[in-house]
């Protein structure tokens, strides 16, 4: 009897993992199914056409999106699905700094990083005054402002607590995300043969658009390995903006009314986990500890990886939603992205 009671506590928490783990598992073989037929498809195009038309991670969005649309999976689903759809795509992003050499945009220097960062205040500005004409409230305001101009549901989290905003406010900000998230991804790319990019100035256009850096890899993996270095650098150097965002919200919360929070946000909600192992990833590639012979396998990892992912986001986006969000939050989100995606393609044209 006692060496039960003294063996079950050590059993705990394995089983409790254990139990975990299997619970993913539904999950993601469904993505990865989502992704095979994706594949499969893809595969039929090059066989037709030559030419996939359609990539197989675009495909894997459509076929995902189409799914939840006439089946909503049931909760033994739902984890694997969250799993696949977060922290594989981190992985993917992760993995993704042993390809990338910072030399890659060491010839753009200041100029680059100073673009970013005008791109990001003038964002920032704009997209607040749009919320607040449309009549929002000043904190859901700053809630779009932020989640729009650096890094969507990240920036929403990070700044929420500091202002104080409420559940209602934070609900409505980030409800658009997931669906204009995907919009970015599927479009996005169409604009390289309308407005004639190179690889390295439609990489700088989706690293200041799109919402996510996981969503940067998913929008320009269609357009090669060159956007795919530069969209992703770009997006982690708009990240990083969001460091200056919350600590100057931080130093004018206190003067606001008693629902706003001063709340510390630690370094690592900051900056995720995968944004660190890229760094770190990246600067062995460029101090070439990591060598080129592992790039390639890297490559076709971090694109099966992204494809899963990409299942699993479409199986994750209800277009329902949409009835149910306000037409001014709606109209600020969207307006807000349009003019973002007006700024960045001008200085795409000008970044040469």
């Amino acid at each position: 009897m006692s060496q039960n009671q003294a063996s079950s506590p050590a059993d705990a928490k394995p089983t409790s993992a254990a139990s975990r783990v299997v619970a993913l598992i539904p999950g993601i073989l469904l993505c990865v199914a989502v992704a095979g037929i994706s594949a499969l498809l893809e595969r039929a195009e090059l066989g037709v056409f030559e030419h996939p038309y359609i990539e197989a991670l675009v495909m894997a969005i459509l076929l995902g999106m189409a799914v939840r649309s006439f089946w909503k999976p049931a909760p033994r689903w739902q984890a694997g699905i969250a799993f696949s759809a977060k922290q594989l795509l981190e992985v993917a992003v992760m993995l993704l700094g042993a390809s990338i050499s910072f030399a890659a945009i060491a010839a753009s220097g200041i100029v680059l990083l100073a673009s970013i960062a005008a791109v990001v205040v003038i964002a920032l500005c704009v997209s607040f005054g749009l919320s607040r004409l449309l009549g929002l409230s000043t904190r859901l305001s700053i809630l779009i402002a932020c989640g729009n101009s650096i890094c969507g549901n990240s920036a929403i989290a990070a700044v929420a607590p500091i202002i104080g905003a409420n559940s209602d406010e934070i609900a409505s900000s980030i409800s658009f995300t997931a669906i204009l998230g995907v919009m970015m991804v599927l479009g996005l790319p169409l604009l390289i043969p309308l407005l004639q990019l190179t690889a390295t100035q439609y990489g700088i256009l989706a690293g200041l658009t799109v919402y996510a850096v996981p969503q940067v890899l998913a929008a320009t993996v269609p357009a090669g390995l060159i956007s795919t270095q530069i969209g992703t650098l770009v997006k982690l150097m708009r990240v990083l903006m969001l460091g200056p965002v919350v600590v100057g919200l931080s130093l004018v919360a206190s003067r606001w009314e008693a629902g706003a929070k001063k709340t510390n946000v630690g370094f690592f909600r900051l900056v995720p986990w995968f944004i660190l192992g890229f760094l770190a990833l990246a600067t062995l590639r460029s101090l070439e500890i990591v060598p080129g012979t592992v790039v390639a396998p890297v490559t076709k990892i971090t694109t099966f990886l992204t494809v899963v992912s990409m299942a699993a986001l479409g199986l994750g986006v209800d277009v329902r939603v949409l009835a149910n969000v306000g037409g001014r939050v709606t109209a600020a989100v969207t307006l807000s992205l349009l003019l973002l995606l007006g700024i960045s393609i001008a200085l795409v044209h000008w970044f040469k």
